[in-house]
């Protein structure tokens, strides 16, 4: 297995095999951008007022509700308290108008009757059809917290499936229940019901882009490889995050949405018969034969001879990768690896409350809901496209720390800006979600080459749960804004820059030889000073090889 890359070189870099399963598995990203946000739409609150169920003229209508004062000054007609029905309805029928009395005086109750939602932006969403306001107001982001639990556990459960069944079967598997569920979703007759459908959706979402990570490095050639997992894989699910807004506009009704967005599914499924199974994990369950039939259909579509051996007997024999000796313990038990993963793990956490909470974030902004979130999903391009660029040619610490300042600086400027120039505002929070996006597509490969080979899938497992729990904490964060607008961006800013000076004391990886072992994991800094180094690079320099994540 160790030699599976030298076995299959007369694949070459490029030509249709290659360049057809590239295409393919990025239109399967397109999916995940499409379905990754909809709660955005689905659970977005509809301006409402308290419904009144008594005759009332016209003038005790429009003054049955008490005016508060926002936390920016502004006036708002109350969403969850009105005046005493029954005073309203004796001081109507007495003659009075509510010109003629002090109407602050009169007693204040709840919504008892229920709400009545505009409809100007949305017809449906969750909200308005289960009341999900007020008392209730919590339940929205418990809702959108699920399906990052979900992301939870099918990170933990997902890999484990495509080592035991395959990497295609998972793949399309996670795309089929996915679909169905989404499907089912749109049924759901209670919050809880839904709830717990995300919560498997996002288990099966998750699941299907990992996976599809997987098999593309696993099936792809070196040149494609690396184009696959820094741009390719990223920017295709900014692509259907692109279309989201422009399908939500089209369709306001959230049951609706649901069902048409699991129904664009199906154009997926004649790529079950283009997508072949990874030759790799076929050859690590003893498989040759297979393994070695859809090599030798990859070079008859390349146009190359396949040898008439194309694995060695030594290879067959081995049948398995070999497994770990090491477990989740040996993450933390030296002090050298402890201050690595502590800070990973803070880096990993901030970063996706920050990504995750300005995406979530869109349909709050001023303006209209579905310009935003596309405004959102536009600005990550450039991130994308630009730290691909970047990480061939620059130091990981810098640029991580100088991206963690933007996306957090811009988020704490945001709080100055008047409520008059809300473009401004908007603008600065674009700049904040391009800071994000740099930083989440940069800590994937500084992660990757922080640890040792023996250590790194354990690694980037235990920064992929932390990034879970901060998707999870996301919605909550979004949800003070309610209390106090500021507050978001306050404590998303100042988590950032706490993050980008932990950075600091993490050593550079660019240019090094990645460390196979813990003899020759890098050491982190006591202070931001020169780096201090267990790993010899031979004093040449030598240029860090590409490493799969």
């Amino acid at each position: 297995m160790g030699n599976y890359d030298e076995d299959t070189a007369f694949l070459g870099q490029t030509g249709p095999f290659f360049i057809r399963l590239f295409c393919l598995l990025n239109l399967i990203y397109i999916s995940t951008g499409l379905h990754g946000l909809y709660i955005v739409f689905v659970a977005a609150s509809p301006a409402h007022r308290c419904r009144v169920d008594v005759n009332l003229t016209e003038d005790w209508l429009e003054a049955s509700a008490p005016t508060e004062t926002l936390s920016n000054g502004d006036l708002q007609v109350s969403q969850c308290w009105r005046y005493s029905l029954q005073t309203l309805t004796n001081l109507s029928g007495q003659g009075y108008s509510p010109g003629q009395i002090n109407i602050t005086d009169i007693p204040r109750e709840r919504c008892e009757d229920g709400w009545v939602y505009s409809a100007d932006v949305y017809h449906s969403t969750i909200v308005s059809e289960w009341d999900l306001v007020c008392d209730s107001e919590w339940r929205v982001p418990l809702a959108s917290s699920t399906l990052y639990m979900g992301y939870l556990l099918g990170s933990i459960v997902s890999g484990q499936l495509s080592d035991r069944f395959g990497r295609k079967k998972v793949l399309f598997g996670s795309l089929a229940a996915e679909a169905l569920l989404m499907f089912a979703q749109s049924f759901s007759p209670s919050w809880l019901i839904f709830c717990v459908l995300y919560f498997f959706i996002g288990a099966f979402q998750i699941s299907l882009y990992i996976t599809a990570f997987v098999l593309g490095n696993e099936v792809l050639s070196g040149s494609l490889r690396v184009l696959f997992t820094t741009l390719g894989a990223f920017l295709h699910y900014c692509v259907g995050y692109m279309l989201l807004p422009w399908v939500a506009f089209a369709i306001r009704h959230w049951r609706t949405l649901l069902r048409v967005l699991s129904g664009l599914t199906v154009v997926y499924i004649p790529l079950w018969w283009l997508i072949p199974e990874s030759p790799r994990w076929l050859l690590s369950q003893g498989h040759v034969q297979e393994s070695e039939a859809i090599l030798r259909d990859a070079a008859r579509k390349n146009r190359v001879p396949a040898p008439e051996v194309i694995f060695k007997q030594s290879q067959i024999k081995e049948a398995a990768f070999q497994k770990s000796k090491y477990s989740a313990l040996d993450v933390l038990r030296t002090s050298n690896i402890r201050r690595t993963t502590f800070m990973c793990l803070l880096l990993w956490m901030a970063i996706n409350i920050g990504y995750f909470g300005l995406s979530l974030n869109t349909t709050n902004l001023s303006g209209d809901p579905f310009l935003n979130c596309f405004l959102s999903a536009v600005t990550e391009v450039p991130a994308y496209i630009v730290s691909t660029f970047l990480l061939k040619s620059c130091p990981r610490r810098p640029v991580l720390s100088a991206f963690l300042v933007i996306g957090g600086g811009f988020l704490l400027l945001v709080q100055l800006i008047p409520d008059r120039l809300q473009t401004l505002a908007l603008a600065l929070e674009m700049a904040g979600k391009f800071g994000f996006t740099m930083s989440f597509t940069v800590v994937y490969i500084y992660t990757a080459e922080l640890y040792p080979t023996v250590l790194r899938n354990l690694g980037m497992g235990m920064c992929s749960s932390a990034a879970r729990i901060g998707s999870i904490t996301a919605p909550y964060i979004i949800f003070l804004g309610t209390f106090n607008r500021h507050l978001p961006y306050v404590l998303m800013g100042s988590l950032t820059i706490t993050a980008s000076l932990a950075n600091l004391f993490l050593p550079e990886t660019f240019g090094k030889v990645l460390p196979e072992n813990l003899e020759q994991m890098q050491k982190s800094r006591s202070f931001p000073g020169r780096d201090k180094q267990s790993v010899e690079d031979g004093g040449g320099g030598e240029k860090m090889r590409e490493e799969k994540l």
